[in-house]
């Protein structure tokens, strides 16, 4: 038994040695220079997608998008003079970006409505 105990040792020192010829792993994210964590989104999409689970690196568009969406919400926030981005703010932020509008179609809940007086019925100035 003493000699199994001496083997053992000594494979275990072995493999100290090979866990440090090996790499610290690297997180999809910091490799892509992201904030968003990559491999929850690639997870999630997985679960959405109908193509049997295939999909794309979309990772840095969905974050692009949110910074840029994320942005504009907040310039909308600064000029009504609040600090918090409610959905009023990403519904004016998202329908005041023509590009924006036409990528995201969906309602927005709590998102209200863009303003706007139909040129008929604006009173014209008395000049008679």
């Amino acid at each position: 038994m003493s000699g199994k105990g001496a083997k053992g040792l000594i494979t275990a020192g072995k493999s100290k040695d090979k866990d440090k010829d090996k790499k610290k792993p690297i997180s999809r994210s910091s490799r892509a220079g992201l904030q968003f964590p990559v491999g929850r989104v690639h997870r999630v999409l997985k679960t959405r997608v109908n193509a049997h689970g295939r999909v794309g690196a979309t990772a840095a568009i969905l974050e692009y998008l949110t910074a840029e969406v994320l942005e504009l919400a907040g310039n909308a926030s600064k000029d009504l003079k609040v600090k918090r981005i409610t959905p009023r703010h990403l519904q004016l932020a998202i329908r005041g970006d023509e590009e924006l509008d036409t990528l995201i179609k969906g309602t927005i809940a709590g998102g209200g409505v863009i303003p706007h007086i139909h040129k008929s019925l604006i009173n014209k100035s008395s000049k008679e």
